[in-house]
């Protein structure tokens, strides 16, 4: 268990390294069904959802972030589990405590985008203070040391979900992180609604986030530039980046838009595999977190322990992963084996 929380981390200038990912981590591994997305898999096969909070936490994340991405009121009804929604929540926040308490990290509550947003609705607002009021009662009731609400492209959505936290999370700080779909409004990189990218991170800081930035939808190649531009703005919250681990690039910024090099066609969501970054490229987002001052990062949609690794690695920081970090002065082509230098040239066998 700890004793020192979110915000005395990141007051004291600390680097907060954060694993989310689980949705498509679990999809990879037949767990989850692609489409619906949501995380039954914390009521069918729990000891798996326990074992990757552990390996995440093992590869260096300081925080165990309950699995409640889409187990949110409006998900499982799309599914036919309503009846399943308090239990899943629960239990997986009960999980990821049990995790942080047993390691000595961060638990976090989780919620999220609904994608029901409507503002022609005139229930609108209520419809999602009451599915996020829910989620964050739990989370707090189960003990969570800080609530995030991410992957909003709606600013008014992240807005409402930042409040409900601020109203019913008991003083746990909120972490509120947006995703970009490079919707653009008289030129300028806006959110769904139509508020340019910067403006919006500084309302929210006006509401009362503790921490804003990015998750989701953009790679560390295009997601760094807007979050330079975020840092040059004058937010003075903390600012988080938490990219997806893929290629995206500034003719393809998010993986929506993503090509397969071979055939041209769009590759998500479900053939995503051929644009994964590469480990060097996650060394050097963390660099480039480092080197701009963003204290809260971490890893989104592709995430897998080795990246967390990689990412914590990057910082300075030796997590007991690190412990079978590659040592190819080991490899039998790229290392010292004398033998398989004298009769297997490396220039021969890799030629």
């Amino acid at each position: 268990m700890t004793d020192r929380g979110l915000m005395q981390r990141l007051n004291d200038g600390e680097k907060v390294i954060v694993a989310e990912g689980y949705i498509f981590n679990f999809e990879r591994r037949c767990y989850i069904r692609a489409g619906p997305y949501v995380p039954t898999v914390v009521l069918e096969h729990p000891n798996l959802v326990k074992q990757l909070h552990e390996e995440f936490v093992r590869a260096g994340s300081d925080v165990v972030q309950a699995f409640t991405y889409y187990g949110n009121r409006a998900k499982l009804k799309l599914i036919d589990r309503l009846a399943d929604l308090e239990s899943m929540n629960r239990t997986a926040l009960r999980m990821a405590k049990d995790c942080a308490n047993n390691t000595g990290t961060l638990m976090a509550g989780d919620i999220c985008n609904t994608n029901t947003y409507d503002t022609s609705d005139p229930n609108n607002k209520e419809n999602m203070e009451a599915i996020f009021k829910e989620q964050v009662e739990w989370a707090v009731e189960e003990g969570a040391d800080f609530i995030v609400g991410e992957t909003f492209g709606i600013l008014d959505e992240a807005l409402i979900a930042l409040d409900v936290i601020k109203t019913y999370g008991k003083g746990a700080p909120a972490v509120i992180t947006m995703s970009t779909h490079n919707i653009f409004k008289n030129g300028v990189l806006s959110t769904v609604d139509g508020v340019e990218l910067t403006e919006a991170m500084k309302r929210l800081e006006s509401a009362g986030a503790d921490v804003v930035g990015l998750n989701c939808t953009r790679g560390p190649e295009t997601m760094i530039p807007l979050m330079e531009k975020i840092k040059k703005s004058g937010v003075k919250a903390h600012l988080a980046a938490l990219p997806i681990t893929y290629r995206t690039t500034e003719e393809e910024p998010t993986f929506h838009k993503l090509t397969d090099p071979k055939t041209g066609k769009i590759v998500f969501p479900l053939n995503l595999d051929c644009a994964l970054n590469s480990r060097e490229d996650i060394f050097e987002f963390g660099r480039r977190c480092d080197e701009l001052g963003i204290n809260y990062l971490g890893l989104c949609c592709g995430n897998s322990p080795h990246y967390t690794r990689t990412l914590a690695e990057s910082v300075g920081r030796k997590p007991p992963g690190s412990k079978f970090s590659p040592d190819l002065s080991f490899h039998c082509f790229y290392g010292i084996d004398d033998i398989v230098n004298k009769y297997l040239p490396t220039a021969n066998v890799l030629g």
